[in-house]
């Protein structure tokens, strides 16, 4: 794994991707969470194929800012770069911005941590106590 690593992904708003839609908010525009998980998908996909067998990224922190509206029916580009690996290798921090047509609609950072997708899981699902 190398710091540099890019992620795009581009998408057009939906009716489902809105803020009325989606429980955060009361306005018809591209609703935050939905650029948070873009943006997740966008940095998790961008390193995964440099990933060893079995291993994944979750995510841990977040840290953006949503500072324009955008309307159902725009394109939306989100950009990740890898700007920095943890010394064990396990925590990567990820440069993030969003884009509409119009310009700039979110950036921050973003870290994932490196973990055993099996083992990940079966601990989550260990906390039901079945």
């Amino acid at each position: 794994m190398e710091i540099g690593i890019k992620g795009e992904r581009r998408f057009t708003v939906t009716e489902a991707q809105l803020a009325s839609n989606v429980g955060s908010g009361l306005v018809a525009v591209f609703a935050t969470p939905m650029m948070i998980a873009a943006i997740e998908g966008t940095a998790a996909g961008s390193v995964a194929p440099e990933l060893a067998e079995g291993k994944t990224t979750v995510g841990t922190q977040i840290n953006v800012s949503h500072v324009a509206a955008t309307p159902e029916g725009m394109e939306v580009r989100i950009e990740t770069e890898l700007v920095e690996i943890s010394p064990n290798g396990k925590m990567f921090t990820f440069k993030v911005a969003a884009y509409d047509e119009a310009g700039l609609i979110g950036e921050g950072t973003h870290q994932r941590a490196v973990v055993d997708k099996a083992r990940f899981e079966q601990k989550a699902i260990a906390k039901k106590g079945e």
